[in-house]
C-alpha cells in the first residue's frame, strides 16, 4: 500500500467514482452467466429445448441453433440484470455522493489515490434495516480498478470502514455481496466477517439458486 493513499471523497472524484463502480459491477456479469450455466436446472432447460426443437424440425443444426439462441438471450438477460443494478445505484446514492455519504452523521466515502488517479472506493452508511440502526454501519460500493488489484487495497479499505465504525461507537459492520463476487468474499472472510444469511432477490434468481450473501463483522472480534 506504500504507493497508495486513502483519503476522503472530494467533488473532483465524482466521474471517476461512478465510472469505477459501473465497470467493477459489470465485470461480474460473466461470472453470473457461468454460474447459471452450471446449474442443473439450466442443463435440463437446454436439453429440453434441444429435444423440442428436434421433434419439431428433425434437424440437428436447427436444434443447435435454438439452443444457441436460448443461451444468447440468457446472456443478454444476465448483462441486463447487472446493468439495471448499476443504473439504479447511479440514479440514487451515487447521484449525489456528498449528500448521501458525507453530510449525514457517521457516514463517509473514501477514495484510494495512486498519484493523481482514483483507483479504489468504499463507503460507510447507515443500514436500511431498522433493526440494525444505532448498532451497525454498512460497508458499500467497494471497488478497485483492474491493474491495482492484488496489492491489499480491498483489505485496507475494509479495515478503514471497520476502524471508522469502531471510532463512532457502533458494534458491527454489515454488508451484502453477490455469490459470484469471490474475491470480495475472500477479503471479508479473511478479515473476520461471518456470513449470516443469503437471499434471492427475485423468483427467477431463486430458481437458478443465485444468492446475495450478507456478512457481519462484530467490533472487537478477530481482525
Amino acid at each position: 500500500m506504500g504507493e497508495y493513499c486513502i483519503r476522503r471523497y472530494e467533488d473532483r472524484d465524482y466521474e471517476a467514482v461512478r465510472t469505477m463502480f459501473s465497470q467493477g459491477i459489470n465485470e461480474h456479469a460473466s461470472a453470473g452467466f457461468r454460474h447459471i450455466l452450471a446449474r442443473p436446472q439450466t442443463h435440463l432447460l437446454v436439453v429440453g429445448m434441444f429435444l423440442v426443437a428436434y421433434a419439431i424440425s428433425a434437424s440437428f443444426l436447427f436444434s443447435l441453433g435454438a439452443v444457441s439462441a436460448l443461451l444468447v438471450v440468457a446472456w443478454i438477460k444476465m448483462k441486463g440484470v447487472w446493468s439495471e443494478y448499476v443504473q439504479e445505484a447511479l440514479a440514487k446514492d451515487l447521484l449525489d455522493i456528498r449528500q448521501t455519504y458525507l453530510e449525514p452523521k457517521d457516514c463517509n466515502f473514501w477514495v484510494v489515490e495512486a498519484g493523481e488517479e482514483a483507483v479504489g472506493i468504499v463507503a460507510a452508511i447507515h443500514p436500511e434495516d431498522p433493526s440494525l440502526r444505532h448498532r451497525a454501519l454498512e460497508l458499500k460500493r467497494m471497488s478497485v480498478k483492474k491493474g491495482h488489484r492484488g496489492h491489499g487495497i480491498s483489505k485496507a479499505l475494509t479495515r478503514t470502514v471497520i476502524h471508522f465504525t469502531q471510532e463512532r461507537g457502533y458494534k458491527e459492520v454489515v454488508l451484502g455481496t453477490s455469490m459470484v463476487q469471490y474475491a470480495a468474499q475472500r477479503t471479508y472472510e479473511g478479515l473476520g466477517f461471518h456470513r449470516v444469511k443469503e437471499e434471492s432477490p427475485t423468483l427467477l434468481t431463486k430458481l437458478l439458486q443465485f444468492y446475495i450473501y450478507y456478512y457481519r463483522y462484530e467490533i472487537g472480534g478477530s481482525h
